[in-house]
């Protein structure tokens, strides 16, 4: 029997943009802490370890965007838990720091959260406006992405993942990964640059990285087709 696949989603969107493709490889959700009937976790290395809790041993684990996140810190601190590794659109830091310039500046950020915080709605559109910017089918990924969208958490459950966002440096844990990890990245990615997704696989001991041109922060909505052979291709491997 395969190991089972399990996906973490990314920041307000949830599960429904990645619906189709994980349903294509067979695969189930873990929602991040607060979202659906998730209960809230606000410390990031905590809600690793409640993921990790419920894996069983070598599952395959996949996260986007900050759930990328998260299961770089479940690998690098439940190794036994996690057989494979697949980060679309991963970083191991969503802001500048020293030594890491592949990153939005944290001013943007913090502007980013207060404009979050005021009205969520207003904002949504334009956050994903944002991050297909660049993608040959921006526009049709940007209208399809929000409406596919989950109903949005609570504003603290928002607030703790834009924290999460400002704080996190897994450089460490990232080259403590002993899984086979694969990383998949739009080039062309405004919110994580493929400078980081390049950084971070250099930081994975073995990872591959599959890059996919004229592809955004979405690239299972992006190219489904070709996100699901270079998954399978991996999976198989």
């Amino acid at each position: 029997m395969s190991a089972p696949l399990i996906f973490l989603p990314g920041w307000c969107v949830g599960r429904g943009p990645l619906n189709a493709v994980v349903d294509a490889i067979d695969g189930q959700f873990i929602d991040l802490p607060g979202y659906g009937s998730a209960p809230q976790i606000s410390d990031f290395y905590a809600a690793a370890d409640d993921v990790a809790a419920r894996l069983a041993a070598g599952t395959t684990l996949a996260g986007w965007s900050l759930g990328a996140q998260l299961a770089i810190a479940v690998a690098a601190r439940h190794p036994k838990k996690v057989g494979k590794l697949i980060l679309v659109a991963g970083t191991t830091s969503f802001v500048q720091r020293d030594g890491w310039p592949h990153a939005m500046a944290p001013a943007m950020l913090a502007e980013f959260a207060a404009a979050i915080a005021a009205d969520v709605e207003a904002m949504l559109p334009r956050f994903v406006g944002g991050f297909n910017r660049g993608d040959a089918r921006a526009k049709a990924v940007t209208l399809e992405l929000l409406q596919l969208a989950d109903p949005r958490p609570s504003g603290e459950v928002l607030a703790t993942g834009l924290n999460w966002l400002r704080d996190i440096d897994l450089r460490d844990l990232a080259q403590q990964i002993k899984a086979p990890t694969l990383l998949i990245h739009g080039a062309v990615d405004p919110l994580m640059p493929l400078g980081a997704a390049e950084a971070l696989a250099a930081l994975i001991p073995g990872a591959r990285l599959a890059v996919f041109d004229d592809c955004a922060h979405a690239p299972f909505m992006s190219r489904p087709d070709d996100f699901l052979v270079t998954v399978r291709q991996f999976l198989n491997d």
